[in-house]
Parts: structure tokens; sequence; C-alpha cells
């Protein structure tokens, strides 16, 4: 039973472009109380991956929380394979108003705790005790209300390119952090205001109003589906979007318009701008604002040191970010010194710019485009690595390899990394071509997986 992805996230790329088929991209969320959210993870596994079904999913104790991507002729049996579970019949789907065949392009299905982490240790706490869900059109009714508070519960870099007109935008990195924050801000209000929430999909909010109906809240509300729910609905129905600019969206795209109004700055020059990208510094891996100038005249880095780094050699790099916890470890989420124009919290509803009616998407896929470019053919896969010596051993299954030879090692967490070889054991001893069958050896300055595949990169 397969239960790991086989392909790297270029070789999934080009394999979705030689299909030439479209591909879904959406969301969903249940909670529920699932007994075994391990082996529930590995049945949605197996019957995703038959489907061709990519994306990010965690399961938990408490229900089940979703970004994915789906080939368009397999969206019904997608759906059936969610309905086979009877908290999921006649689960929305939330999806996207735009569309990138590569907004996700591996399937990992991971067991947390929580599908939303809250912070909360309160067993009195009712999770399904929630708000009253509004449509498009009654939401942008009761935001009319002078008698409404509304609270984004998104993190400052999502809010900060897009968010709905008077809302309170708290600054914070997660969620958990917004419930105490908003509760101590809106405690005088308990009885007389609307508490009307949002976030992207309907997830954090869900949680969220059932939260404040715990604390005593009396006129609590929600956006059905969230964000992207919103964005579908004013376009279907031809209603006023009260959301303005971007939404932010945790694939590749890292974003979706819903209007043309840019909100926020490049971060490095202050230019109306409000694309995302991550540093490439994979050391800092910042995700911040950039433009298109920034881009170009920064090499995608956040700083004039990170660009210094993407310079040096990769085992000077490695050696650089030896020990130090950030680079894929962690997401960083966009605060710095070096982002002289960053904006967090109270946000304005201005626009600095409006975008031309053409730019509605998406950075990240055009660099993996990019990278699928290079000639390739396919050596053999990782069969370990001796961390002492710092020695990658491959098994040869394909085309032999020699000394000289150009090759690209790829995975899921090792990336993209190219080099030359100088030096190889091929079966134990020292050679100089290592033919299909052969087990090849070489020093590495990077720790490879068992999940990575050597190439031979073709002039």
């Amino acid at each position: 039973m397969q239960l790991y992805n086989t392909l790297s996230a270029e070789e999934r790329a080009e394999l979705i472009d030689q299909a030439g088929k479209q591909r879904l991209t959406l969301s969903f969320y249940a909670y529920a109380k699932i007994e075994d959210p391990k082996q529930f993870r590995d049945d949605l596994f197996v019957a995703w991956n038959q489907l061709d079904a990519l994306g990010r999913t965690y399961v938990a104790k408490e229900g089940i929380n979703a970004q994915m991507s789906v080939p368009a002729e397999n969206f019904e049996a997608f759906r059936d394979t969610l309905e086979a579970y009877d908290f999921m019949k006649d689960i929305r789907l939330n999806v996207a108003v735009e569309h990138d065949d590569h907004s996700f392009l591996k399937l990992t299905v991971k067991v947390r705790d929580k599908i939303v982490a809250d912070g909360l240790n309160d067993e009195t706490f009712d999770v399904t005790n929630i708000g009253v869900h509004l449509k498009a059109k009654e939401f942008n009714q009761i935001l009319d209300d002078p008698n409404t508070i509304v609270v984004d519960f998104r993190n400052h870099y999502e809010s900060e390119i897009g968010h709905f007109k008077g809302a309170i935008t708290p600054d914070v990195e997660t969620f958990r952090e917004s419930l105490p924050i908003i509760n101590e801000q809106l405690k005088e209000f308990k009885e007389d205001k609307n508490l009307v929430m949002y976030c992207t999909g309907g997830i954090r909010c869900e949680k969220a109003s059932a939260y404040f109906k715990h604390q005593g809240f009396k006129n609590v509300y929600q956006l059905e589906g969230g964000i992207i729910n919103y964005a579908k609905q004013i376009k279907e129905e031809n209603i006023e979007s009260k959301f303005l600019g971007k939404n932010f969206v945790f694939d590749h795209r890292l974003g979706e318009r819903i209007t043309n109004d840019i909100l926020s700055q490049c971060h490095q020059c202050g230019k109306p701008c409000d694309n995302h990208t991550n540093c490439e510094n994979e050391g800092c891996h910042l995700l911040f604002i950039q433009c298109d100038e920034c881009k170009s005249a920064m090499e995608n880095c956040c700083s004039t040191e990170c660009q210094e780094i993407i310079h040096m050699s990769l085992a000077d790099q490695v050696k650089l970010r030896r020990g130090v916890k950030n680079g894929n470890m962690i997401f960083r989420k966009g605060k710095s010194d070096n982002l002289k124009f960053k904006n967090s919290g109270e946000l304005s509803d201005v626009a600095l710019a409006t975008a031309p009616e053409d730019t509605a998407v998406i950075q990240k896929p055009k660099d993996i485009r990019q990278k699928i470019k290079i000639k390739k053919v396919l050596a053999g896969s990782a069969t370990h690595y001796f961390p002492k010596s710092e020695v990658g051993q491959f098994l040869i299954e394909n085309i032999e390899l020699s000394i000289g030879d150009k090759i690209l090692i790829s995975g899921p967490t090792t990336g993209n990394q190219e080099m030359q070889i100088t030096a190889m054991f091929v079966n134990g001893q020292v050679g100089t071509v290592a033919k299909t069958g052969d087990k090849m050896t070489m020093s590495l300055p990077f720790r490879i997986r068992l999940s990575d595949k050597i190439y031979k990169i073709l002039d």
C-alpha cells in the first residue's frame, strides 16, 4: 500500500503539463469526532492517490481540514471519497475563483492534535456550538448595520493584501493569538453588538464563533465558506464586493484576486504591490511582498545579505545554516527589520493603485516551469546517507553516470541541488563509471533522503 509520494514537485509539474487536463483547486473542512485519525489518514491517501488528487490535508480527532488540487474529470469521484463518511455527507467544497494546474504538486495527509491550533484547554468548550452562517448577500447587509463589528480571523500577512471594509485586522501570526486579543478588545460589547467574523475558507471562524459564544457573546455570525465562497457568490450573483484586494491562499499561487484594489506595498521599495514571494535564500525563506523590479534587482531575496548568500557555493550555504532552525523547518511570516514598508495591525481601506484586468495570478508556477526546462534523465534513486562522512549512496537504475557528469539531486525535502561528479565509489571501490545495477557513493555537502532521485543533466 503506497502512502508516500514517488515524484518530485518538478516531475509532477511536468506530468501535469504533458497531460494537458484542467485541474480544480478547492478546499473543505469538517469538525467531527474521529476515533482513529491515523487509519482515516491512510484510507484517504490511498483513495486520493488513485484519483491523482494533490494537496495538503490535516486530520485530527476533531475533524479534517484540506486544500486540494483535483483533476476536473475526477471531481465527482473525489466527492464520493468524502461522502463515504457520514460526517461529510453534502460537504461544501470551496472551489477557487482562479485555477492553476500547479497549485499543489504533491499529496500530503498529516495527523495533527487539532486541525486548527487554538491554544485552548477547556473541556467545557463545544466546538460544534457555532455562530449563524451568512451567505455573501446577507454578509454584505449585516456589514452595513452600524451595530456590527467585523473581525478578520486571519494573520497579518493575509489581511495586508486584502480584507473587508472596516474590519478589525489583528496584528498576529497565529490564530491562537487572535482569540484572547479580540476577546479583551470587545468584552464590553457582548450583549449589544453583532460580532461578525470571516477567514479564508471558514474553518478558523467556525471555531472562533463557537469560542465567542462560549465566552458569552450573544449575536455571533460568520461568513459561510469564508472569502473563497464569498468571491464565488458575488461573481455568480453579480453583487458588490465589500472585500477589497487579494485573498491570500496557502498554495503555490499565494493569492487570488477578488477586486483590482491594491492595498499593500512592495516591502522593499514601497511601490503599490500585493504579490507575495519567499526569499530565495533557503536559510531564510522569508515570506514578503516584492514587486517585479525588486524581484529582478534582488534576485527574489529579502535583503542584500541573502542575495550574497545565494551566490555562495552550495557547500558553504549548507555550512552557514547548519544548526539554525529556519529555512524550510519553519514558515516565517514576513516580519523583518529589512522590510521597510511592511504594514500590519490597523489597515487602511484606501487602495494605493488599481491592478490591470489581466494580472490575476501567479508567480510560483512560473518558477516551477522554469525549473523543468532543465534537460535531464533519471539515473537512479537514493538508498542511504552516511552522516559522519557526509556521503550519499544511490542505486543506478536507468543510465550510467561518470566522473565529470553534471547531476541534479531532487526530492520533496532536499529540493533541487545541482552539482558535478568529481569522485565516486562504485560498489565500494574507487571508480569512474557507475552502470545500471551499481551502487554509487559520493561526497555531498547536504543530507539526502530516501525519496530523492538523481538525474543526469544533458547539455
